[in-house]
């Protein structure tokens, strides 16, 4: 066995193999558009796979842990870990295999034709990225390339050659990699080259461990396919028959990988710092489980008969307030988490990382962590409200006593303080304001916590907490309408639209077709929708405190959809259902945003997009099936 210690930078020979990646101008290496990627995972982290063979995202262990490959933030640093072929008039196609996670990636030459099986086995001891390599006809040559980088490209490692592969030790963490073809070290990791035949198979272990040993092509299959099986019975659970079963069950497997399966945590994106502005400032870290999106989890997750996944979300949810601690005697709920529950998410800036296509800053953490949004107690209410309309139908179990007293001291905790401005749902960075969608949630925390003790009986002081709710109510209507612009705005004395208002209808905070809302869709398909796409709100208008534009956000999009299908615009619905099609990727994943050039910007896959159209799809199809005529 032979080493040697290399640095976590070392330019030249990066560059030599990044150029094959090149623009067609030539020079500095260019970044493969976030679009041309794939998502493997086995339910605690998640390796991003490039159209060229090229994992350019894996965080070992656990999504919020240090990334090992980030070279789509920086492809000179970032490390990266590459299987491609070497004949330079070769195409790629990508594909899942048919309702599962199992990522192909095909490379077509005029000399042959091979594919790579990327997937992540589910339920392993050891963390493994398994790259098989399968001859489909003619003779193909590939060379692999790996080459990490700990610790976000900030630790040494030392790189450790046998006859089995290599491994790759770091203060940080260890890789291992069993390959089955003898593998040369590099200036920065290692290298190989070799064939596959018709029939023929390479299979690499990538472990996120102290050793590997190489895998037999029979070991190789038979993982394989036990990862095709266990991902198709999943998606086997769900009860949804509707026109969009393809994008539908997409979404859902989508929402499985972002899933830690060992807490039920649901975060938010695979990714950090994916700019939602080329060259802007608008870059985060979205690796953890936010409050907010509990109930649009168990929501969309339920709705397609994933009662368990329901549970383990359910469970998730009522563990926090009783393993966290206050800060102080003001915020007893923290705003997101880590995927273990805990709530140090300290926010670091990785300044020797250029971030994808030159957009920095690179974050790790989220100061977010540190606001507060009142919003997030409407949405925790409504996911545990859900759940306990699952478990009176006998499929979950009924909160415990002692999880309803925790609740009740956090209802009767926004009794007291839902008129305090906050920073709201899109987490401002500029100071606090009263903004009318947190009123909204504020509303749907009273409201569900009332209907939870009604339907059980449940001791509370629901005569406090049905006043304030009508407070609450009479508040939004008086100070978040704008009579001039005949709108629900963003704050009081403002006339900034806002799409988060979106959700009025869709939480029955209103009528859909109430004469106050209807204007205020209209006024926010005048104002915030470009050809169907839907922008948060303007921030030159009402400035968040961070630079620069932003692209559209692809879940208030379909928002826009349940709204306008709920409002009894069925064929307008349908049709922006339809074109937000055509904005996701070749796999049907979806980002945070999409740019001004329709290309896919911010965090992927995103959780909160895939869940939006989950609800859209069982929304318009239950709308469509009613309007369609009787034969």
């Amino acid at each position: 066995m032979t080493e040697t210690a290399t640095l976590a930078t070392a330019p030249e020979p990066i560059a030599e193999i990044d150029l094959r990646r090149a623009s067609p101008a030539g020079g500095a290496p260019a970044y493969l558009p976030i679009a041309e990627h794939g998502a493997i995972g086995d339910q605690r982290s998640v390796a991003l796979v490039g159209t060229d063979g090229t994992i350019d995202w894996y965080c070992p262990d656990r999504f919020d842990a240090p990334s090992v490959f980030a070279s789509i933030l920086d492809r000179r640093r970032g490390g990266f870990y590459r299987i491609a072929a070497t004949c330079p008039d070769t195409e790629t196609k990508q594909l899942y295999f048919p309702d599962t996670n199992v990522l192909i990636t095909r490379f077509i030459s005029p000399r042959g034709v091979a594919e790579i099986q990327d997937f992540m086995p589910l339920d392993q001891a050891s963390q493994a990225v398994i790259r098989r390599i399968v001859g489909v006809h003619g003779t193909m040559s590939l060379r692999l390339d790996l080459e990490p980088r700990f610790n976000y490209g900030r630790d040494l490692h030392v790189v450790r050659v046998s006859p089995s592969g290599a491994t790759f030790d770091s203060p940080s963490a260890t890789l291992a990699l069993a390959s089955p073809v003898p593998v040369q070290r590099t200036a920065n990791g290692v290298s190989a080259e070799f064939e596959v035949g018709p029939g023929e198979s390479r299979s690499f272990a990538l472990h996120a461990a102290n050793d590997a040993e190489p895998l037999t092509e029979d070991d190789a299959e038979r993982l394989m396919r036990a990862t095709v099986a266990a991902w198709q019975g999943w998606v086997a659970q769900s009860t949804y028959s509707g026109r969009w079963r393809e994008r539908v069950h997409r979404s859902a497997l989508s929402l499985a990988l972002l899933t830690y399966a060992p807490t039920g945590a649901i975060v938010a994106a695979a990714t950090t710092s994916l700019p939602e502005r080329l060259g802007g400032g608008r870059n985060w870290d979205y690796r953890y489980a936010w409050a907010r999106d509990f109930a649009f989890s168990q929501y969309g997750l339920s709705r397609l008969g994933f009662t368990q996944e329901a549970h383990l979300v359910n469970r998730f949810t009522r563990s926090l307030p009783a393993q966290q601690t206050p800060r102080d005697d003001t915020v007893p709920l923290h705003v997101l988490y880590r995927v273990d529950g805990t709530s140090d998410v300290t926010e670091e800036v990785l300044h020797h990382l250029e971030g994808y296509r030159g957009s920095a800053p690179v974050r790790i953490g989220n100061a977010a962590a540190d606001q507060l949004q009142l919003d997030i107690y409407g949405e925790l209410l409504d996911s545990i409200y859900l759940y306990e309309q699952l478990a009176l139908r006998g499929k979950g179990q009924l909160i415990p006593y002692d999880s309803w007293r925790e609740l009740v001291r956090h209802v009767d905790w926004l009794c007291t303080h839902w008129q305090h401005p906050d920073e709201g749902i899109w987490e401002v960075r500029n100071g606090r304001r009263e903004f009318t969608y947190s009123r909204l949630m504020c509303w749907v925390a009273l409201d569900r916590a009332l209907r939870i003790a009604a339907n059980r009986s449940l001791p509370a002081p629901t005569a406090r907490w049905s006043a304030t709710r009508d407070q609450i109510f009479a508040w939004i209507m008086k100070h978040g309408w704008n009579e001039k612009r005949r709108a629900f705005v963003q704050y009081p004395g403002s006339d900034v639209l806002d799409a988060s208002l979106l959700l009025m209808p869709l939480v029955h905070f209103i009528s859909p077709t109430d004469p106050r809302w209807i204007s205020t869709l209209d006024a926010i398909g005048n104002e915030l929708v470009r050809d169907s796409l839907v922008y948060r709100y303007n921030p030159a208008a009402s400035p968040d405190g961070v630079d620069g534009e932003e692209g559209t956000f692809s879940m208030c999009t379909y928002w826009y959809v349940e709204c306008l299908a709920r409002a009894g615009r069925i064929d307008e619905a349908q049709l922006v259902f339809e074109k937000m099609h055509t904005y996701a990727n070749h796999l049907g994943l979806y980002s945070e945003q999409i740019g001004p050039r329709g290309e896919l910007l911010g965090n992927f896959p995103q959780a909160f997009t895939h869940l939006a159209l989950i609800s859209a799809a069982i929304d318009l199809d239950r709308h469509l099936s009613r309007s369609a005529p009787v034969a």
